[in-house]
């Protein structure tokens, strides 16, 4: 799988740097230069902060059109509407057809320079545009954000889900929890907590309360004990005397 960072036209070398570290963090590891004004460059390599192997690595071009001559799919940043319609695809679809398209040959993400974004030139050789959803009032982000963004989703996308949270004990049945529901009742109505002359209201609460947190064997044990031990400290019910 090949995805590659294309930055076109790069004023700020510190910028550059920060994309490696960005690309790097994610685990990718193509980054492309077209006609960066200033590089290599110290203030590059020390912003990359030990991503300093990506730009040695990273490729200089002249046009776009030579950066991404063997790519198959192709998107470009931008923020600004466009007098003609592209295709636009959020961060997160355009990673999910970026790593989707990927399969087939590398595919790349352009993004244009820190103050006018890429041309319409530029845009003519990409196949959608990328927008990143932000505050409307203050929708400008970094180049090196952008990016950041960007290639998260990518990596979101390529990665193997986590595990989710696996219990340490068996769930609780039916039976269990009807068991509980029961004692929870009789305690309520010893304590006066409950009114028994309406007692369907807060106990249908309840049941939807313990039904989102699904407790496991152990949990409910824990949830008898309390009630246990607050039967212990009640005085004896009349039909108990």
């Amino acid at each position: 799988m090949t995805i590659r960072i294309v930055l076109v036209g790069t004023t700020h070398p510190g910028n550059i740097g920060a994309v490696a570290r960005a690309t790097k963090n994610m685990g990718l590891d193509d980054l492309a230069l077209v006609a960066p004004r200033y590089f290599p460059h110290d203030e590059a390599t020390a912003r990359a902060s030990g991503a300093d192997d990506l730009l040695e690595r990273a490729r200089v071009y002249r046009t776009l059109a030579e950066a991404v001559a063997d790519c198959s799919f192709v998107v470009g940043a931008s923020a600004r509407s466009r007098a003609i319609n592209w295709p636009c695809l959020d961060a997160r679809d355009a990673a999910a057809r970026l790593v989707a398209e990927s399969a087939g040959g590398p595919v790349a993400a352009v993004f244009g320079p820190e103050k006018s974004g890429l041309c319409n030139a530029d845009l003519d050789l990409c196949d959608a545009l990328l927008s990143i959803p932000a505050n409307p009032a203050f929708s400008s982000l970094n180049l090196a954000m952008a990016v950041q963004v960007v290639t998260y989703e990518i990596r979101a996308a390529t990665s193997e889900k986590p595990p989710g949270f696996v219990p340490d004990a068996p769930a609780a049945t039916r039976e269990d929890m009807e068991h509980f529901y029961a004692h929870l009742e009789q305690t309520m109505r010893a304590t006066g907590f409950l009114d028994p002359d309406n007692p369907r209201h807060l106990m249908r609460r309840l049941r939807r309360l313990f039904l989102r947190a699904r407790p496991d064997q152990n949990e409910l044990n824990i949830l008898r004990g309390i009630l246990s031990s607050v039967d212990r400290v009640l005085p004896p019910r009349k039909e108990d005397a």
